[in-house]
């Protein structure tokens, strides 16, 4: 199976129905979510919040990251070592994008081969109901799929920015994969070296959710678990999207102040075989602001078989995942868009 060279039909860049909807009007039938997959906006939300782990504590927060992993499949990391003003700058700059003339960004549309450059909707199947978002897409490793010139050259300083803003996040997988493998109870480099040692591969989503005139009819983002090893999300501080799976409910999740939210992906559940789970998250819009999110995803080299860690297996624990490469595995995502865990046989 591979994905097709275009899309089915022709793309609408929600930003421009948002700007035409103005402060009222309908949504097109198109981002209209069935009944049950609508956002409950008028709901009490439960008063939780994924875990905060500062990583400049002194001690053993090991076992604190490892509960995290079980118990809600994301965390949230305070001094982390990126610089609040690059994180600020990094936000600042796809803001500044999303406000170019449409002409602008257009010159960088995307296609499904790759999703790199702008775009407006994941998967590939004719008459699918589309989320509430423009996003961009670009690759930062392996070196052999970092194209500069698909970066956007306007404004000026975007380029710079985002390469720092990627070396950072790199620097920080590393870190937080090796916590991830001695809570495991692995060799501090065991999931860094199934990823594919230094030969990972980190690729960026910005998520542009613009204001919707019916926000309790669609979503920015629907349900999905992410394909991946691990994501870093830089959220946006003043306006709340983000939503996780927890039981039957939906939490809103509270971002700390220059907290990056970080979750496990597929992968890491394959590989910890399901020992740590990735969880289901999706993005609710509102009518009133706008929203920019940066989703930092590292993943393991794309034709490494991944499989669970023979370490973690025993009789009474068996595999409950076969072999896979990463590759094989995101076609799912690429061509059918974002359904929950379907993708994931077990969960």
């Amino acid at each position: 199976m591979a994905c097709p060279s275009d899309w089915p039909e022709p793309i609408v860049r929600v930003q421009s129905l948002s700007e035409k909807c103005g402060g009222g009007g309908r949504i097109p039938e198109r981002y209209v979510k069935p009944v049950e997959s609508r956002p409950w906006l008028s709901e009490e939300g439960e008063e939780a919040n994924i875990p905060v782990i500062d990583l400049a504590e002194e001690g053993e927060i090991g076992g604190r990251v490892a509960e995290a992993c079980r118990e809600w499949g994301f965390l949230q990391v305070v001094n982390h070592g990126v610089r609040p003003e690059l994180m600020e700058a990094a936000q600042e700059v796809w803001r500044r994008f999303f406000q170019q003339p449409m002409e602008v960004k257009q010159a960088y549309a995307n296609s499904p081969t790759t999703y790199e450059g702008y775009g407006s909707r994941l998967g590939v199947e004719k008459g699918a109901i589309l989320d509430w978002s423009d996003y961009y897409f670009l690759h930062y490793l392996p070196c052999n799929l970092r194209d500069v010139n698909k970066w956007p050259s306007l404004p000026i300083s975007l380029r710079e920015v985002m390469d720092e803003y990627s070396r950072e996040i790199v620097r920080l997988g590393g870190v937080l994969l090796k916590m991830l493998s001695i809570s495991l109870g692995l060799s501090q480099d065991f999931l860094q070296n199934s990823f594919g040692g230094e030969d990972v591969g980190a690729c960026l989503r910005v998520n542009y959710y613009p204001k919707c005139p019916q926000p309790d009819l669609t979503l920015g983002l629907s349900s999905h678990s992410d394909p991946g090893g691990m994501t870093f999300l830089l959220p946006d501080q003043n306006v709340p999207g983000l939503q996780v799976r927890r039981g039957d409910r939906w939490i809103t999740v509270k971002p700390a102040p220059h907290a990056f939210i970080v979750n496990i992906g597929d992968q890491i559940q394959v590989l910890s075989n399901a020992i740590y789970n990735s969880v289901e998250h999706r993005v609710i819009v509102n009518s009133a602001q706008e929203r920019i999110s940066l989703a930092y995803f590292y993943n393991p080299k794309s034709d490494l078989l991944i499989q669970p860690a023979k370490e973690l297996l025993a009789p009474d624990r068996p595999a409950l995942y076969p072999a896979m490469t990463f590759d094989e595995y995101r076609l799912f995502i690429r061509t059918k868009g974002p359904k929950g865990k379907s993708q994931l046989g077990k969960s």
